[in-house]
């Protein structure tokens, strides 16, 4: 890894002077210098070769102990200077103050074909950031973390990536359920890889601070290298900015609402600048179609991060960011337009994001009429959201209503359910949409053809990755290495994997990690 470079991070933002590694309030800087925490007896689980390609780095290299060491933290390489980020943050919806990588250490920039790419260990020991923590994480998440990155990468959806997944060989103390039931797990770390890992906290910290030094050096250096096309100089460069990652983050929520993805702590300090989908903690995919379930425990009663929510919290994110940004900008009213597009925006891609996912590619003034009841009738009786999709690029444009419904039945987990009001409601709801297919010019194959490719038949469902916990933690990886193929081809039909192609396990329905979980690393 020879072309690790000394980061322009650390080159061109104000450092912090303070060498020590003790947990403090970070002023007037962007990062912090420091060294991995050595782990005692690391083992390499897995390792993303189409990752690592992408960074240059030869497959032979993988197999290496001086790749372990540098992915486990027990190396620092020529010219690298590890450092965790300063960032704040709001966290559900109250300002948290400042919290920065707590558990992230970013070890340098490698720059290959072109393209710039920052390498990340989270779980590599603690920070001036860490707080009250110990800066390590645990086996669960880390393989939840390492599978979901590549997952949605695989899917189209905006996304940091991972390039390995380790064992540290050291036992961390969890409350997994924050029930005061404390317990040893197995620590790991994930090398995480992205353009950039800065997030909306990076920016709102200086601003609560009046900082307005640092936060302007700090916009600079991401219009300079991640916006490098904005060449306008101040308040219109700004603005400019801030349109883009309002842009760029309703196209992530948009793949997130398309696929069922939720994510679980959207809080400011989770929310990328690039518009990537980062941080993955308590995400669930969504099963039974719900628009007000969250995956996450600590969110179970208000659910402000449920999956219908997620549009909306976007926008509320991006008025904090607003917020942030404004004191270069000076004019509320630029900024204020933008949110007010994005609301617009969101309404118009929702719709063609939802059209094509049931077929529609020719345009119809009531379609969205159309979807609204399906969204409703969805909810009449749990239906997977995954299989439901999916299953619909069967119906022919010449089936009967009773028809159409019994090639997406396999969809209901309780079909024995699917009768009287409710009944009547899907055949009533397939008679309209059969009627709307008929005016679509495409044949039934090639239909099927364009929805598979924006409907995937398999998702990393959270029983899924427990079950590869579950064996990681008897020490068989092979389901995480199976679980990594299955889902590198996520629209493909993989008739060897069909048995992934199903509904949740009802023995899932309520499992810890399975139905629910907790921030807890």
């Amino acid at each position: 890894m020879n072309n690790l470079l000394e980061d322009t991070f650390t080159k061109e933002l104000p450092q912090d002077p303070i060498l020590e590694n003790t947990r403090r309030q970070v002023e007037k800087a962007c990062y912090s210098f420091v060294i991995p925490k050595k782990t005692a007896n690391p083992k390499l689980l897995h390792v993303a070769p189409e990752m690592a390609a992408t960074l240059g780095i030869n497959n032979d290299f993988l197999t290496t102990k001086e790749f372990l060491e540098i992915v486990t933290g027990n190396k620092v390489v020529d010219n690298s200077k590890p450092y965790a980020m300063c960032y704040g943050g709001h966290q559900f919806g109250n300002w948290a103050g400042q919290l920065g990588d707590g558990r992230a250490i970013n070890l340098g920039e490698i720059v290959h074909d072109k393209k710039r790419w920052f390498l990340q260990l989270k779980g590599a020991g603690e920070t001036p950031y860490s707080r009250t923590a110990d800066g390590l994480a645990v086996l669960r998440s880390s393989v939840r973390e390492y599978l979901c990155s590549e997952a949605m990468f695989y899917l189209g959806v905006p996304t940091t990536r991972a390039l390995s997944l380790s064992l540290t060989g050291d036992n961390v103390l969890r409350d997994m359920l924050y029930n005061g039931n404390q317990a040893f797990e197995k620590g790991a770390i994930v090398s995480r890889v992205a353009p950039s890992f800065l997030r909306f906290g990076n920016y709102e910290i200086f601003s609560s601070r009046q900082d307005y030094k640092t936060l302007k050096t700090l916009v600079d250096y991401t219009i300079k290298h991640f916006y490098p096309h904005i060449t306008e100089n101040g308040k219109v460069g700004y603005i400019q900015f801030f349109k883009e990652v309002a842009e760029r983050t309703l196209t992530m929520i948009i793949h997130w609402q398309r696929v069922g993805f939720v994510h679980g702590v959207m809080n400011t300090d989770n929310l990328s600048i690039l518009g990537l989908t980062i941080d993955y903690g308590p995400y669930g995919w969504l099963e039974g179609y719900d628009t007000d379930w969250t995956p996450n425990t600590t969110d179970r009663q208000h659910k402000r991060y449920r999956y219908g929510n997620q549009p909306n919290i976007g926008l509320w994110n991006l008025y904090q960011l607003a917020n942030s940004v404004y004191p270069l900008i000076e004019d509320a009213e630029p900024l204020e337009a933008i949110l007010e597009d994005y609301n617009n925006n969101y309404a118009s891609q929702y719709l063609d994001m939802m059209s094509a996912k049931v077929g529609f590619f020719a345009k119809d003034e009531k379609d969205a009429q159309l979807l609204e009841a399906l969204e409703a009738v969805l909810q009449t009786i749990e239906t997977d959201m995954t299989l439901f999709f999916r299953l619909l690029s069967d119906v022919s444009k010449k089936d009967s209503a009773s028809l159409a419904v019994t090639k997406i039945k396999e969809a209901f987990y309780s079909p024995e359910a699917l009768k009287e009001n409710i009944l009547t409601n899907w055949e009533n709801w397939f008679t309209r949409y059969l009627k709307r297919l008929a005016i679509e010019s495409f044949s039934d194959a090639e239909r099927k053809e364009k929805m598979h490719l924006v409907n995937p038949k398999y998702v990393l469902r959270n029983y899924m990755a427990q079950l590869a916990i579950d064996k990681a933690d008897e020490g068989d990886y092979s389901l995480i290495d199976e679980l990594y193929t299955l889902l590198k081809n996520p629209y493909d039909e993989q008739p060897d994997n069909e048995k992934w192609f199903a509904k949740r396990p009802e023995w899932a329905r309520n499992k810890v990690g399975c139905s629910m979980l907790s921030c807890s690393s």
